[in-house]
């Protein structure tokens, strides 16, 4: 008897990014670029779209696949941006945040240590999407956190 099927197969987490990107073997080549991103997995659709592909970073699982505006998925350039960010830890912020830069993407946030213990930048890629990318520089209690945040709003000492 074969082994039963597990319900979230091995190497994937239970939730999973899914990028929709207009171009989005071009949106691989730049998260390779940007990321050190590992290519997994690709299949093309009959007309050359990349029907579904995923990408491993950092150990993380994201699924990506071009626009079908014929089954509803459109990528936020296409729908004038997405509320929608991805948080992403690395060794060296300060570094991947230039490298995305250099590979294309837009800094919209300057990298700067925060207070709740994060040295944090952010970026849009090329394709529309929000990476927020952090390396965490410092254990900070929620009491703390609470203390600090109340004292950068001028509300508490």
């Amino acid at each position: 008897m074969a082994p039963p099927v597990k319900p979230i197969p091995d190497g994937y987490s239970a939730v999973t990014p899914y990028l929709i990107c207009a171009g989005a073997a071009d949106a691989i080549d730049f998260y390779k670029r940007a990321f050190g991103a590992e290519e997994s997995f690709r299949m093309n659709a009959p007309d050359g779209r990349v029907g579904h592909a995923e990408i491993r970073i950092g150990g993380a699982v994201i699924m990506l696949a071009d626009e079908h505006p014929e089954i509803g998925a459109r990528g936020p350039r296409s729908i004038g941006g997405s509320p929608v960010g991805i948080m992403l830890y690395v060794d060296d912020v300060d570094a991947t945040v230039a490298r995305a830069a250099d590979a294309g993407a837009t800094v919209t946030r300057p990298v700067e240590t925060q207070f709740y213990g994060d040295r944090m930048g952010g970026i849009t890629d090329p394709f529309g999407h929000v990476w927020h990318i952090g390396t965490h520089v410092e254990d900070v209690s929620p009491d703390e956190i609470a203390r600090r945040a109340a004292q950068k709003s001028g509300q508490g000492g």
